[in-house]
C-alpha cells in the first residue's frame, strides 16, 4: 500500500479550458483496463517537455522530442508496452499510431506527441491502440481517469490541482503522473502531464518547466534506476488569462512547483512495496552539487534502505554511505528526525538506540546530515526497500 497516499478525488481535480482528455481500453497488455489516453490541445498553446536522460531511451521518446519543435496539436499515451529497444520498427509503429490520430484530429502526425510505459523490448501492439482511437475520442474523460489510465504498476492513481489569482484573473493548474518503481534522477521514472489555462509562451515555458523538474521530480528515487520512456510534458492551453509581469511567472511557477512537486513525492509514497516515506536532506555543505551527491549516497544505498524498512537505526550504514561519497564524516552531525544519533563520526554521547528505533518506525521520518563544510543544501525524497519489491519487479513480466 502507498504511504500516506489516498486515491485523489474526481472533484478536487480541475479541469482546464483548451484541453480535452479521453481514455479507452486498447488491451495492449490486459483486456479490461484502461491503458490508453489521449489528450487534444487547442490551437495556440504552448507545450514544453523534458524527458530521459538515458541514452538507450525509447521510441516513442525519440519521436516526441523530434515532433515538440512543432505546433502541437494531441498526445497519445499507452500503457502496458515501452516500445523500447524495439529499433526502427519502433519507431515506425509509434508514428504508425501518431499517424491514425492526427487522420482523426485533421491534423500532422508530426503534431502529435506519443508516450508509452510498460514492458521493455517487446513490440508495440500498434494496431490495437489504433482500433481504440475512435472511443478515447468519443470519451470525455476527467483528469482521475486519465490518471488511471496509464498506471503501470502504481498501486494508486497520481494527480493534483491548484488554484492561483493572477493580475488579470484566476488560472488553473492540474497535472497527473505514474511511477512507482525503476525511479532515479535525469528523470524518475516515470510520465508526468501538468497543465494550465494560462497564457504564457513557449519558450519561457520550457525554461520554467526545466527549473520545476529539477526542483521535483529531479529529486526522487525509489530504487535509482533510469527509465527508458520518461516524460514530463507542460501544457500552457492560453485559454485563461495571460501571464502579464514578473510576479504572476512568479506564482505560475511556484503553483507548477506545488503540483509537480506533490506527484513526484506521490511516485515515491506508491515506491514498489514502499512502507516508509523518507526526506533526506543534508545541510551545510559546499555546493549544492555536493549536498545532493551526499543525499543520493543515502537514498540510494541498499543497505541503508533494507535498514529503513526494518526500522533500525544501523548508523555504521549510513555513515559509511555518506563517507563514500568522500565527505569527511569527522565533521558532521547526523539527526533522525530530531534525534541527534551521531557527531564527530561517532555515536553521540547522548542518544539511546531506542529514540532512533522510534524515529523509524513512523511512516514518515527524516535522516538529516549536517556537513559543517560550508553553506549549500539539497533535499532528496525516497522509500525503504521491502520484500514485496524484490516480488514486484521479480514478477513484473508475468
Amino acid at each position: 500500500m502507498a504511504v500516506n497516499l489516498a486515491v485523489p478525488q474526481a472533484d478536487s481535480l480541475f479541469p482546464i479550458p483548451g484541453l480535452e482528455l479521453g481514455v479507452a481500453m486498447a488491451g495492449v497488455k490486459k483486456p479490461g483496463r484502461k491503458d490508453l489516453l489521449v489528450v487534444r490541445i487547442a490551437p495556440g498553446a504552448a507545450v514544453a517537455g523534458v524527458f530521459t536522460q538515458n541514452r538507450f531511451c525509447a521510441a516513442p521518446v525519440v519521436l516526441a522530442k523530434k515532433n515538440l519543435e512543432n505546433d502541437v496539436k494531441a498526445f497519445v499515451v499507452n500503457t502496458g508496452n515501452a516500445n523500447a529497444g524495439t529499433g526502427e520498427d519502433g519507431i515506425k509503429r509509434a508514428g504508425e499510431v501518431c499517424e491514425a490520430l492526427a487522420g482523426h484530429l485533421g491534423c500532422d502526425a508530426d503534431e502529435v506527441l506519443p508516450f508509452s510505459t510498460g514492458v521493455i523490448m517487446e513490440p508495440l501492439p500498434a494496431e490495437r491502440i489504433i482500433a481504440a482511437l475512435p472511443k478515447a475520442l468519443l470519451s470525455k474523460s476527467d483528469w482521475l481517469s486519465a490518471a488511471e489510465a496509464i498506471m503501470t504498476t502504481d498501486t494508486v492513481p497520481k494527480a493534483f490541482s491548484k488554484r492561483i489569482k493572477l493580475s488579470k484573473g484566476e488560472v488553473r493548474v492540474t497535472g497527473i503522473a505514474k511511477g512507482a518503481g525503476m525511479i532515479r534522477p535525469d528523470m524518475a521514472t516515470m510520465l508526468g502531464f501538468i497543465a494550465t489555462d494560462a497564457a504564457f509562451p513557449q519558450k519561457r515555458l520550457q525554461q520554467l518547466l526545466e527549473r520545476v523538474a529539477a526542483r521535483s521530480f529531479n529529486c526522487i528515487t525509489v530504487d535509482g534506476d533510469t527509465s527508458t520512456n520518461d516524460s514530463l510534458m507542460l501544457v500552457a492551453t492560453g485559454a485563461g488569462p495571460a501571464v502579464a509581469s514578473a510576479r504572476d511567472a512568479l506564482k505560475l511557477e511556484a503553483a507548477v512547483t506545488d503540483v509537480a512537486r506533490s506527484l513526484a513525492q506521490a511516485i515515491v509514497r506508491d515506491g514498489e512495496g514502499a512502507t516508509k516515506f523518507v526526506t533526506v536532506r543534508v545541510e551545510r555543505g559546499r555546493s549544492r552539487d555536493e549536498c545532493r551527491k551526499v543525499a543520493y549516497a543515502i537514498a540510494h544505498s541498499p543497505l541503508v534502505k533494507t535498514a529503513f524498512f526494518a526500522s533500525d537505526p544501523n548508523l555504521g550504514r549510513i555513515l559509511a554511505a555518506i563517507g563514500n561519497t568522500g565527505v569527511d564524516v569527522n565533521r558532521l552531525s547526523l539527526y533522525l528526525d530530531e534525534v541527534l544519533v551521531a557527531s564527530r563520526g561517532a555515536r553521540d554521547a547522548g542518544y539511546k538506540d531506542e529514540a532512533g528505533v522510534a524515529a523509524m518506525k513512523k511512516p514518515e521520518f527524516t535522516v538529516r546530515a549536517v556537513l559543517n563544510r560550508g553553506k549549500a543544501d539539497a533535499t532528496v525524497w525516497t522509500c525503504d526497500f521491502s520484500f514485496d519489491y524484490v516480488k514486484i519487479n521479480a514478477e513484473y513480466r508475468t
